[in-house]
């Protein structure tokens, strides 16, 4: 992976190129459609978010350059362990400073979950730098000052996962241990992340905006309700879906690629 240095954070990601069918690779500056950023969920990274669900294979087919990056905290970015690292502005500035890094004035922004909350927070803080929103597995959780239950940094925090009770504690558990994450870290981070959108900074971002969330995701709240907070927003509902699930799955990727034809592109 490559790394850069986003405010003393060391960041690390990925630049892929676009794929052209029967001609191998091309350089990115050659494809005239804007690149697509993509931004992870909690306790995840980007191979698993976005590698091992064939998003990269699939945005890279479909044309795209394609930039990925590990979270501050997650893979192989930089671990912090103070809950004030982790505002969910913080994460939004390391990925538009890795837009800056790599001189992208603008791009398409994809995320899944808390990736999903960074990616929102983006469009709201750098509105020009988004020509398109893509948020996957996050719904109305965006507009509530709630966010994901605090409990599940005790979760993390817990000597072993047998002794977790709360099952959504305990699934998050399992699967950051499944990704060999730090588990210091990610506690920090679901306690520091919390911010939200009001309703009304959520009808600012009038860039067109994809919400597509699983019918059995008992995580991200409900996403119709979130599409109709943006002035040109869409909604997709991924079936028999739940959070895990809902990220690499088929139509999933079918509908977003179908959204990112049907805009026109600035």
């Amino acid at each position: 992976m490559n790394s850069f240095s986003s405010g003393g954070v060391e960041i690390a990601y990925i630049d892929e190129p676009p794929q052209v069918a029967g001609d191998g690779q091309v350089p990115s500056e050659q494809s005239p459609m804007l690149p697509i950023l993509l931004i992870h969920g909690f306790a995840s990274n980007h191979t698993v978010n976005w590698i091992n669900t064939l998003w990269v294979k699939t945005l890279t087919g479909a044309g795209r350059r394609v930039i990925a990056l590990d979270n501050r905290g997650h893979g192989q970015s930089a671990k912090l362990y103070e809950p004030a690292d982790y505002e969910t502005e913080k994460m939004a500035q390391d990925a538009v400073n890795l837009m800056d890094h790599l001189g992208i004035p603008k791009a398409i922004v994809m995320g899944y979950s808390m990736g999903a909350r960074i990616a929102a927070f983006i469009a709201r803080d750098y509105r020009d730098r988004v020509d398109a929103l893509v948020l996957g597995g996050l719904g109305d959780r965006l507009l509530q000052p709630a966010g994901l239950p605090s409990g599940i940094a005790e979760a993390l925090e817990a000597p072993n996962a047998g002794t977790i009770r709360d099952s959504m504690g305990r699934m998050f558990r399992n699967f950051a241990e499944s990704t060999k994450s730090d588990l210091r870290a990610l506690a920090a981070c679901i306690r520091g992340s919390r911010q939200h959108l009001t309703e009304a900074e959520a009808a600012a971002i009038e860039c067109p905006v994809l919400v597509a969330v699983g019918t059995m995701d008992l995580v991200a709240g409900n996403g119709a309700i979130l599409a109709e907070h943006f002035p040109d927003g869409e909604f997709f509902e991924i079936t028999k879906r739940d959070h895990n699930q809902a990220v690499g799955d088929r139509t999933h990727r079918a509908a977003v690629l179908e959204f990112l034809e049907s805009i026109r592109e600035d």
